[in-house]
């Protein structure tokens, strides 16, 4: 039996995976998908590259992956082929494919949209969503603290994202959840880097709290601001960790030990 690769890390504090490479349930039970192998390897791949597991730049080792997630390389190809439409791998002729790089002019681009989209989606579910949605993503935000305090860094970020995504949903405006989907890979990608810094998360934090509040007050405008503001500090504190970064592997290439 081929590994069935659960597609997505939403569930990443539930789940662990064995030796064998399969992943169970808090429970025990076997997580099966029914996705084709080529798109479950992609989802594999796609949380590599969000979590920096592959780093931006960095070489595939296809070879390596293919042992790893125990399958062959037709379907790891493929995966290859839908992650480089996402903009997340680069398809280098006879030379096979590398995480796309990120820079600083492109991550302030990307949040500078992103921003708008998600201060919208803010304003338009503070109007639209259900109590049964505010309380779930209350449970989430009081998951994601837990996490923060634990110094647990992946189910941290897994909820976050969690978060982002239900805000987006309860906007109920398919054309701004469609659009901001396209985005917001390249923008986790570039944000999971931020969540390094521990003043960063506590602001980010707060600013759930602040927008939570928003949202069961119904007040649209202040969801919007905080939200807007939410996604542009975290594009600035993205883009200093990426200029650090930077200055890091420039000074690097001109020791000579480099």
């Amino acid at each position: 039996m081929q590994w069935a690769v659960h597609p997505g890390i939403a569930e990443m504090d539930d789940s662990i995976r064995t030796h064998r490479g399969r992943r169970l349930t808090s429970r025990g039970k076997l997580i099966i998908s029914r996705l084709p192998l080529h798109e479950q390897v992609a989802a594999e791949l796609r949380d590599m590259i969000v979590s920096g597991t592959l780093a931006a730049g960095d070489k595939v080792p296809v070879n390596d992956l293919a042992a790893e997630l125990n399958v062959s390389l037709t379907p790891l190809r493929e995966a290859l082929k839908v992650l480089a439409a996402e903009n997340l791998i680069e398809l280098m002729p006879n030379r096979g494919a590398r995480v796309a790089p990120i820079s600083v002019a492109g991550t302030r681009d990307l949040f500078e949209v992103l921003a708008r989209l998600e201060g919208l989606a803010a304003e338009l579910a503070a109007r639209n969503m259900t109590e049964k949605q505010l309380g779930e993503l209350e449970g989430l935000h009081e998951r994601m603290r837990g996490h923060h305090e634990r110094g647990e860094k992946k189910p941290y970020f897994a909820l976050n994202r969690q978060i982002h995504d239900l805000i987006v949903a309860c906007s109920g405006n398919q054309i701004l959840i469609q659009t901001r989907a396209q985005l917001a890979l390249r923008g986790e990608q570039a944000r999971f880097i931020s969540v390094e810094s521990g003043a960063h998360r506590m602001e980010a934090i707060q600013d759930h709290e602040d927008v939570i509040e928003a949202l069961r007050r119904r007040d649209a405008k202040a969801a919007h601001d905080i939200w807007y503001g939410h996604m542009i500090r975290s594009g600035e504190e993205t883009c200093r960790v990426l200029r650090e970064w930077e200055e890091t592997r420039a000074a690097a290439l001109r020791s000579p030990a480099g």
